[in-house]
């Protein structure tokens, strides 16, 4: 048996995980290893370092991934558990003024006024670019000037360097991001609320610790933490 379990989680969920290690290192008796914190698009993403073979102890992504996952082999589907929901925000660079989305229109006005939108390679960024742009008939503008935001780095970083004008991701995913003001939610006409679940991955040398960690994930004694990062418990 390892002394370790091993944590993949995809953007949104991070922060309030790395905030329980010391909760779910006490309760499992193990050190937890991160293996990564993006689901990311290359070759160290979640989805390629599961088809490489790399060992998951638990999982914890978007609903729909974890369930594709499940098919694909990669997690237990007895052990799939919705554990936070997260809303997506914008947010521009510190000492820019608020963002306007108080209406449909305004929202538009303030995606048209940016030069570069940054966006990831997740929930958030898909719904963005294939979503949202074509209700508001705007996408032959902005998908030259929308910027993929890979590697695991947040979108918030690129604003915060100057690099972007206003960033899109999960909520959770900004709030820790220095550098960046004004993390506003998306008009409700326009928002999209995901659930992002956890699992066990299928080649886990402890499932049963690994179980433990998620029920953890999903009890009253990790509501706050998940809260306080920007989520809310499933």
């Amino acid at each position: 048996m390892t002394t370790e379990l091993r944590v993949m989680t995809s953007g949104a969920c991070t922060a309030a995980y790395r905030s329980l290690i010391p909760q779910l290192e006490s309760l499992t008796g193990k050190s937890m290893v991160t293996v990564t914190t993006s689901i990311g698009t290359g070759e160290t993403s979640i989805p390629n370092r599961l088809k490489r073979g790399e060992v998951a102890d638990v999982i914890i992504v978007a609903d729909e991934v974890l369930r594709k996952f499940i098919a694909d082999g990669y997690a237990l589907a007895d052990s799939h558990t919705p554990v936070a929901r997260s809303s997506i925000g914008i947010a521009v660079r510190a000492g820019a003024p608020a963002p306007d989305v108080s209406t449909p229109e305004a929202f538009k006005r303030t995606l048209l006024a940016a030069k570069t939108v940054a966006y990831s390679a997740s929930v958030s960024g898909n719904y963005l670019t294939q979503d949202v742009y074509q209700r508001l008939g705007i996408s032959d503008v902005m998908l030259p000037r929308s910027r993929l935001v890979t590697g695991g780095e947040r979108t918030g970083a690129v604003v915060a360097r100057g690099e972007a004008d206003l960033c899109c991701q999960q909520f959770s995913e900004l709030l820790p991001v220095e550098g960046i003001a004004h993390i506003t939610a998306l008009p409700p006409e326009f928002q999209k609320v995901s659930l992002f679940s956890a699992g066990v991955g299928s080649n886990s040398p402890d499932q049963a610790a690994a179980r433990r960690m998620i029920a953890f994930l999903t009890s009253p004694a990790a509501a706050e933490a998940i809260r306080k990062s920007g989520l809310d418990p499933a």
